[in-house]
């Protein structure tokens, strides 16, 4: 198996590192670049643990080979807080309880960011449908969809 040295930008620093040509974005980030905030749930896409954003886009990285990010830009929760404030996704979370384990949390976290992008005036259960690819087996999505229509509401895309 062959190597290539890519370039990408990582919550808005540039890296470049050389990758396998069969290595994974998840292995990447989190062996290698210290990034442990995409975990390892099941391998497969089903679960949605391993959830970051590139250029913009959710993507899983346990299935997105790291040679794909070459020249584009790859966001994990770290990436979100700007200037020492969290982002307000992060704050509704943190305030509503929408913690629980902590494990399926950033991809979550990335989920809910994306929805306020792309969602106007949602109801929950247009939230619940938009994070239903992200499991959680410890808040019962509760406190998760308050998080999520408390954001909305931060960035005056609800009523």
């Amino acid at each position: 198996m062959g190597s290539r040295v890519i370039s990408f930008k990582l919550n808005g620093r540039p890296v470049r590192v050389e990758v396998r040509d069969n290595e994974l974005l998840l292995n990447l980030l989190r062996d290698r670049l210290g990034v442990t905030s995409p975990k390892y749930g099941c391998g497969i896409g089903e679960c949605g643990a391993c959830t970051v954003l590139l250029d913009g886009e959710p993507v899983l990285a346990c299935l997105t080979l790291a040679v794909e990010v070459d020249g584009r830009e790859v966001t994990t929760v770290e990436g979100l807080a700007k200037d020492g404030r969290l982002d307000p996704v992060q704050e509704a979370f943190i305030e509503e309880g929408a913690i629980q384990c902590g494990y399926c949390t950033p991809a979550l976290i990335l989920m809910a960011r994306k929805a306020v992008e792309e969602l106007r005036n949602p109801d929950e259960a247009a939230v619940r449908d938009y994070i239903r690819g992200n499991l959680c087996r410890c808040t019962g999505y509760v406190n998760v969809v308050k998080a999520i229509m408390k954001a909305f509401k931060k960035a005056g895309k609800s009523g």
